[in-house]
């Protein structure tokens, strides 16, 4: 006859290792945010070890990540953000597009602009700089092999993205732009975030290399929204450009009705801030892109 004694320690210790097991299953799944059966398979089959499992289950969603990476190739991607980071001396814009404007909005897909944002910004580090300034433009397939924080590459992250939202997700192009000690450099996207993080998401962006005699981050970052609101397609020279006999059409940015006073142009805000231009860029979701002639920006900006 079995005592009572031996019931209750063999109720008892199964009653801890049911415990311990839903712990472990907690911790898991918080920590990777997979599903309650994966997180539950991944334990069972490397013994409870937390570490073995984890890595267990990211091998698994990478490669299904591939998979219909591979049966979604090809499908519109007409939606997505643009992301700006900016670390003193340097910053980049990306554009990076997936299938519906939900998934635009998801924290998974932002979650992949961060990564992909701060692998290309920490690429433009490895740049040469001479103290100017350099912009250097970067297509899909560049993109795709530049190495992000935890050592696989921007297509690695691409793809386990694709697995975890199931929409096609193109990783559209990107532009890093560096400038010497003594040139301020700022960005911003729109809409703009209510809480701004390191990494800003929307559907415009911009970047600014400007001078003043004192710091100004005020005007620098009007200067990045009215590049966005007006779209100039270059700074200009008084020596060469004149304005165009319609205001609405000017596309010369020294020469446009400042965004936010039309009575002032952008060269009567500089002249006034004591402040010069030196280069931009602007990326707008969705735009058409000419490879050609940003080729050939890329080659003689520096």
């Amino acid at each position: 006859m079995i005592s009572s004694k031996l019931i209750r320690y063999i109720h008892t210790n199964s009653f801890l290792w049911q415990a311990s097991n839903k712990s472990l299953l907690a911790k898991l799944r918080k920590k990777t945010g997979y599903t309650f059966s994966n997180c539950k398979k991944a334990l069972e089959l490397h013994q409870n070890d937390l570490e073995k499992a984890e890595v267990w289950l990211k091998e698994q969603a990478q490669s299904l990540g591939w998979a219909k990476a591979e049966k979604l190739q090809g499908r519109s991607t007409s939606q997505g953000l643009i992301a700006v980071i900016v670390n003193q001396c340097n910053g980049a814009l990306i554009e990076l597009n997936c299938e519906t404007d939900f998934v635009a909005r998801n924290k998974h897909f932002q979650g992949l602009a961060d990564t992909v944002a701060t692998a290309v910004l920490n690429h433009s580090l490895t740049l040469p700089n001479d103290g100017g300034i350099s912009k250097i433009i970067l297509d899909s397939e560049s993109l795709k092999q530049i190495p992000t924080h935890d050592g696989k590459t921007i297509a690695d992250h691409s793809a386990l993205t694709i697995g975890t939202v199931g929409e096609n997700i193109g990783i559209k192009r990107a532009l890093c732009m560096s400038v010497g000690s003594d040139i301020n450099l700022i960005g911003c996207t729109h809409p703009t975030p209510i809480n701004p993080l390191p990494v800003s998401f929307g559907k415009y962006g911009s970047l600014v290399a400007y001078k003043t005699p004192e710091p100004n981050e005020q005007l620098g970052i009007q200067l990045c929204q009215h590049i966005i609101g007006m779209n100039p397609t270059k700074i200009g020279d008084p020596n060469v450009d004149t304005p165009s006999k319609n205001s609405d059409d000017e596309n010369v940015m020294l020469y446009q009705e400042f965004l936010f006073e039309p009575s002032l142009t952008i060269r009567d805000v500089l002249v006034n801030s004591q402040a010069e231009v030196l280069e931009f860029a602007r990326f707008e979701m969705g735009e058409a892109i000419d490879e050609k002639e940003d080729l050939k920006e890329a080659q003689t900006c520096g």
